[in-house]
């Protein structure tokens, strides 16, 4: 087809002229990819200083309260933010100029519906800092375009989500509307809807420019006393361990000094895992190509929609009198060797790989097929294992923040998300629900990788299957093996004082009793629920009981937060001086759960073979200490069960 007939022939002939997107004087070099790498600087300004620098736009300061690392669109939202908050001794340092990384290749959609509430706030706060906020407080346009969105739904599964999203929508003021496929022609006259069900329009989604974005951000940071210093690598990231033996950080250096500072925000994109390693911490992402092409003159397509087909994997974006085309692979490209001399630089595109997105882009627009293609860009993007960003204070290291992975919608999140995470450096959490991003839950949950394959609006593959488990616990009795769930011993001189200031029940009740309780979060709000059993003062009698001589609890917290609870609990035991210590043993225990009216009516000898359960006749909950000779215990391993 002409389409890709014009694309193949402009490649094999040379690396074609590059769109007003990304025009510029070029150079090349080489990497360890086997992909070369092109280096376009898009500035004017940067194209007359580049040659002419080597060292900082501006001196470092001695010290500062918190040093932004990556001039992004994260990194100038984090600091903007800051600022907004009142902090002014702030530095944001950027190794190369700002966007250099990820952020300038950017396609810049905004789209305001998603299914969590909380991403529709936070890309309501986007939209508004870059539509409106920004230009009323310094005089500067960002670049942003409404020029509306619409989302393809080629099954009835997909329309009925964007109905809910529709509703949802409504529930925050976004106006959208459900399309039939001959008003979504009427809309769009260059689709094709012979094959669709219907489409969301939304009217003012839009597009951002990541240049004009990040130059206003970082221009209002500074007038409200921020530092911007471009063209000075981090090198180190100063730890220390303060009396407690907690970590934290200490000090950013660079080649050409070191800033002291107790607080750090790694918002460095793809570098962000090396960052990490610099203090310790792990940042669980990983850097992949990801492309766009842009078309050439389309006649018609002005003023149209932006379009994300969810089911193609494709997104066509206004660009002007053409489109941009791209999509999300199935067989991406991993880089693996990440560059540190990698700035306002591309890939070549590998064909193979985005010839997936062509058929679905071309049955959609099919103009397409005539149009030949103006210029490629493909450049790096970190993705997470979730598909979630990773956001807060790293579990390592006190002080040191994360605020990337973003997975390609850097972007539209970076308002919302620059703002929540400001709040978090400042008062310790964020303002809204950011548990799905906080680094604290980021975990390889395989549950929820199985659960997601099973989604759906209709009844899931195992309903009859659950429909039974049901029945059967609630007309008799039934055994849950709950062994993933997270076991923590608390132990220490300060345990009473620590269990009274974290949980909203008085747990301190008769040794052996379990009381359900909330565990409350720094400025008292509720962070999790939990059950707490005060232990017996003693010797260690059971082979993973700590020794206690005062007071100790054993915590029985839901798996799926854990990790974030442990995070937690340790965090107010610094941050409180308690003389503690948090035990884990959640992958040395099991656990297991016995309900239903019909409960512990008989325990065979063959299941538990020691121990003993403490039981209550009319209650709800149970404890049970035993070995286990069952299927779920096959090494005949110490199983520790509380819940009923």
């Amino acid at each position: 087809m002409a389409f890709l007939g014009k694309a193949a022939q402009r490649v094999m002939a040379c690396r074609q002229t590059l769109s007003p997107l990304c025009r510029a004087t070029t150079r090349c070099y080489s990497s360890q990819s086997t992909h070369t790498t092109e280096k376009s600087v898009p500035y004017e300004k940067i194209l007359k200083q580049e040659d002419g620098l080597s060292g900082p736009t501006k001196p470092l300061p001695k010290s500062a309260d918190v040093v932004v690392i990556g001039g992004g669109s994260l990194g100038c939202q984090t600091l903007y933010h800051l600022c907004k908050l009142g902090m002014t001794n702030v530095v944001l340092l950027e190794r190369d100029r700002l966007t250099a990384g990820t952020t300038w290749h950017t396609a810049g959609l905004l789209w305001q519906l998603r299914p969590s509430d909380t991403e529709v706030e936070l890309l309501a706060h986007t939209r508004n800092v870059i539509s409106s906020e920004l230009e009323e407080e310094t005089g500067l346009e960002t670049g942003w375009i409404q020029n509306g969105g619409l989302f393809i739904a080629s099954n009835k599964q997909r329309l009925d989500e964007y109905k809910r999203l529709m509703s949802l929508g409504k529930a925050y003021g976004i106006e959208s509307y459900v399309l039939s496929p001959a008003e979504t022609k009427d809309l769009y006259p260059l689709m094709n809807v012979k094959d669709l069900y219907g489409t969301l329009y939304v009217p003012k989604d839009g597009t951002m420019d990541p240049a004009g974005t990040c130059t206003t951000l970082s221009r209002a940071a500074t007038a409200r006393g921020a530092t911007v210093i471009e063209n000075c690598p981090v090198t180190g990231i100063q730890v220390k361990v303060d009396d407690l033996g907690v970590k934290r950080v200490k000090a950013v250096e660079t080649a050409h000094g070191t800033i002291q500072t107790p607080c750090v925000v790694n918002c460095a994109g793809v570098w962000a895992t090396k960052l990490g390693e610099m203090a310790g911490v792990n940042v669980p992402l990983i850097a992949m190509h990801h492309a766009y092409v842009v078309t050439e003159r389309i006649e018609g397509i002005q003023n149209m929609p932006n379009v994300r087909d969810h089911d193609a994997s494709v997104y066509l974006r206004l660009q002007g009198d053409a489109l941009s085309v791209g999509g999300y692979e199935q067989n991406p490209i991993f880089w693996n060797d990440v560059s540190d001399k990698f700035a306002f630089s591309l890939f070549d595109l590998d064909w193979d790989v985005f010839m997936q997105h062509i058929d679905g882009a071309v049955n959609r627009v099919p103009a397409l097929e005539q149009t030949g293609i103006k210029s490629t860009v493909c450049g790096p993007e970190s993705f997470t294992a979730d598909h979630k960003p990773l956001m807060g204070e790293a579990p390592e290291v006190r002080g040191f923040f994360l605020g990337c992975g973003f997975n390609s919608a850097g972007m539209m999140l970076g308002g919302g998300c620059g703002k929540e995470l400001a709040h978090w450096i400042i008062h310790g959490r964020p303002e809204k629900d950011m548990y799905g991003y906080d680094i604290r839950y980021n975990t390889d949950y395989k549950y929820s990788e199985i659960l997601g394959k099973e989604y759906t609006f209709d009844f899931p593959p195992h309903h009859d299957v659950i429909r039974d488990e049901c029945l059967s616990c609630r007309n008799a009795v039934a055994v849950f093996d709950m062994s993933y769930f997270g076991k923590f011993y608390l132990t220490g001189p300060d345990a009473k004082k620590a269990a009274d200031w974290l949980f909203t029940a008085d747990v301190n009740k008769a040794p052996g009793s379990t009381v359900y309780t909330c565990m409350l979060n720094k400025r008292g709000g509720v962070e999790s629920d939990l059950t707490v059993s005060r232990l017996e003062p003693s010797p260690a009698h059971l082979p993973l009981t700590p020794e206690s001589n005062g007071e100790a609890y054993y915590l029985a917290i839901g798996g799926g937060v854990a990790q974030h609870n442990w995070s937690h609990i340790q965090a107010v035991l610094q941050d409180q001086g308690f003389r503690c210590t948090l035990i884990d043993h959640t992958e040395d225990m099991g656990m297991i759960s016995i309900q239903g009216p019909k409960r512990l009516a008989q325990v065979s000898p063959d299941f538990v073979r020691s121990g003993e359960f403490t039981l209550e006749r009319m209650g709800v909950t149970y404890k049970a200490t035993a070995h286990l000779k069952s299927p779920f215990d096959p090494e005949n391993k110490r199983v520790k069960g509380i819940y009923g």
